[in-house]
């Protein structure tokens, strides 16, 4: 089978998006079948096998730190060229756009998946009068594939109440041999901890956006000398953030990948995910493959992932110091230790091999569907 995916977001970028994508396409091409990625132009240009092809990108104004890709004829001219059996149009928004309407023209099977909440993002960009222009807009999208994918029940039922058609949901996965408790690290420690790895390690792992609300974790530094953090990732919102955190306990690593990525979950003591507005946090299951108890909001997908007070501890974002309150319960090491036991067992036996054969049953099921249609048709 000949497998297109159109996305708005692959290498180099580093997101939970691009993971999935990656640990996909390497199943995919494994299994014997052709990919071909569509993708912004950002230099890269096959992936293990599979051809990149890319379409010209700029930074947008209101986000400077990640260049896209404008919608653009050339995804006709490059899905013409390939004809694919299926189209897999990944968070289809600006590129997207191009994905699922040439798609469409050209006759293409289609697979839409939703990864990314925009419309709550609204709240911290302080525009949330265009909320419902956007769900309209998103909704329009995903309502011309033939099957909808989504990251979490939670996620799948809000995006049914807002019309969205034929949703399913897309199973997690993780590299449990990549993310492993025995990737401990006594330098990586030392780096992190900023030389006092005598003290717990908070973990926060992820984009340094508004939306993230990463500067909550200062309140517990503030509240206790026993913690120190450190935060991996970079984005729009980082020169903000080291302003915030300035005094305290905190080291910015920028991005690591890989190896470098793995030794930084599994060095540390606590990993902390305050973002209420995730559709699902692939750092969490990292964290928790690499043996790492969370600190998360009480959100519908983030439950979905941690059982409270057995895999980590959920605070409710509604009431105030709850965060602070929760985090400092992680002073006792005994309560540490047996969530980080179970967090780890939990998510051991995941992989990426049952969410790729998932999604590739849908693609075949689609392929089946269409090209039964069109002979009754004819």
């Amino acid at each position: 089978m000949k497998i297109a995916i159109v996305t708005e977001t692959f290498l180099p970028s580093t997101d939970g998006v691009v993971t999935r994508l990656k640990a996909c396409i390497r199943y995919f091409l494994k299994e014997g079948h052709d990919v071909r990625v569509i993708a912004p132009d950002l230099g890269v240009y096959e992936f293990e096998g599979a051809k990149i092809d890319g379409v010209p990108a700029r930074t947008l104004p209101f986000y400077r730190s990640k260049k896209f890709a404008l919608p653009n004829r050339k995804v006709s001219g490059l899905l013409k060229e390939y004809d694919p059996d299926i189209v897999h149009v990944v968070n289809p928004a600006i590129l997207g756009l191009s994905g699922v309407y040439y798609s469409k023209k050209l006759g293409y099977p289609m697979i839409a998946s939703y990864h990314t909440n925009v419309a709550q993002y609204l709240d911290y960009y302080k525009v949330s009068l265009f909320k419902g222009l956007v769900w309209w807009y998103f909704r329009k999208l995903h309502n011309k594939a033939e099957l909808n994918l989504c990251t979490s029940n939670t996620v799948k039922e809000e995006l049914v109440g807002h019309g969205f058609q034929n949703v399913h949901v897309w199973k997690r996965g993780v590299d449990t041999e990549l993310f492993h408790p025995n990737k401990y690290d006594n330098e990586m420690r030392d780096r992190l901890s900023n030389g006092h790895p005598e003290k717990k390690l908070l973990l926060y792992v992820g984009r340094l956006a508004p939306e993230k609300e990463i500067e909550k974790i200062k309140s517990v530094l503030k509240a206790s000398d026993e913690f120190v953090l450190a935060i991996v990732g970079d984005g729009p919102h980082r020169r903000e953030l080291e302003k915030h955190f300035a005094g305290t306990s905190t080291v910015f690593t920028g991005l690591l990948h890989g190896d470098e990525l793995a030794k930084a979950y599994a060095s540390s003591d606590v990993f902390v995910f305050p973002s209420t507005t995730e559709t699902l946090g692939l750092v969490i299951t990292e964290a928790m493959a690499s043996g790492l108890p969370l600190v998360a909001a009480e959100s519908g997908p983030t439950c979905e992932q941690i059982e409270n007070n057995h895999t980590g501890l959920l605070y409710n974002p509604d009431k105030q110091d709850d965060f602070t309150t929760t985090l400092l319960k992680f002073e006792d090491e005994t309560l540490r230790k047996r969530l980080a036991k179970a967090a780890h067992k939990e998510i051991s036996e995941m992989g990426w091999e049952a969410q790729s054969k998932q999604v590739l049953d849908y693609y075949e099921e689609i392929v089946s569907v269409v090209e039964e249609k069109s002979n009754k048709a004819n």
